[in-house]
């Protein structure tokens, strides 16, 4: 006897409308720390810039491609936030999306019940692309984010 274990794909390429929800590509205002973004992408690629980067600004107010695009500008030398320089792809860089993808999920009543909704599935990240070892966020990292997330909602 097998069993299958459905799968949820989180990624704005997903053919299941909440993956789509869930991905850090789509247009999703939240604030984080007192500060409004438009989306978790736009926050991901606008911490590659040092603070008093004009395209850091820039970054926090896009989404999807645009900000991926404007981030692979950045150097990579860190993840610059509140006037500190987190080593690029730490723990603590990681730890900051993390916190930032935790305020935009608890903000949103919908986004709690598409999350709560994946119940039972397996969450996935495929993109159709290769992982680039330089990634701010490795697939790993933010499954364990969401599943984490998940299990706290479910909880409730």
């Amino acid at each position: 006897m097998t069993t299958s274990v459905h799968t949820v794909n989180i990624s704005i390429n997903s053919s299941d409308w909440r993956g789509q929800a869930l991905s850090n590509f789509g247009l999703s205002p939240f604030i984080f720390q007192g500060k409004l973004f438009a989306s978790i992408e736009g926050f991901i690629q606008g911490i590659k810039f040092p603070e008093s980067d004009s395209r850091r600004e820039q970054a926090f107010r896009l989404s999807g491609w645009e900000a991926k695009q404007l981030g692979d500008t950045a150097d990579r030398s860190g993840a610059y936030w509140n006037g500190g320089c987190l080593a690029y792809g730490s723990s603590g860089h990681h730890q900051l999306i993390g916190d930032a993808i935790r305020a935009r999920i608890e903000q949103s009543p919908g986004l709690q019940e598409v999350l709560r909704s994946t119940a039972g599935a397996e969450l996935v990240h495929v993109t159709g692309h290769v992982e680039s070892p330089t990634t701010s966020l490795p697939a790993t990292v933010f499954l364990q984010i969401l599943n984490e997330l998940r299990a706290g909602l479910l909880r409730r």
